[in-house]
């Protein structure tokens, strides 16, 4: 229990620190945010957890995948801003971005890599 505890805590401040950073600096809080800490710290997780390399290589393998379709939403989402107001804006971002899951697993399917079931 006290090991979970401390993942939750510790990835917790690592989105605590990222969000107090950006509301210093909009590039530096964008470039931290950017950095794929969760992923590395989630790799640090496993592997502290004993779990087999194949399961670390399959988290990166697809969380390259899953990112490429979250690109979009960053270029949409300060357009819309401007235009619906942040509710909105979350919202469309976040059915682009589901859009976007969907056309890439199509996309890539026909070269053996399946996404989503």
């Amino acid at each position: 229990m006290a090991w979970l505890a401390t993942k939750y805590l510790i990835t917790a401040a690592l989105v605590v620190v990222i969000s107090e950073v950006a509301k210093r600096s909009d590039r530096l809080g964008g470039f931290i945010a950017a950095l794929p800490l969760v992923t590395v710290l989630t790799l640090v997780w496993l592997q502290l957890e004993k779990q087999p390399q194949a399961k670390l290589a399959n988290h990166a393998w697809y969380t390259f995948w899953y990112v490429l379709p979250t690109l979009p939403m960053f270029l949409a989402f300060p357009w819309l801003l401007a235009r619906l107001g942040f509710w909105p804006t979350l919202a469309a971002s976040a059915l682009l971005t589901v859009g976007c899951f969907a056309l890439t697993a199509w996309a890539v399917r026909p070269f053996g890599i399946v996404l989503l079931p």
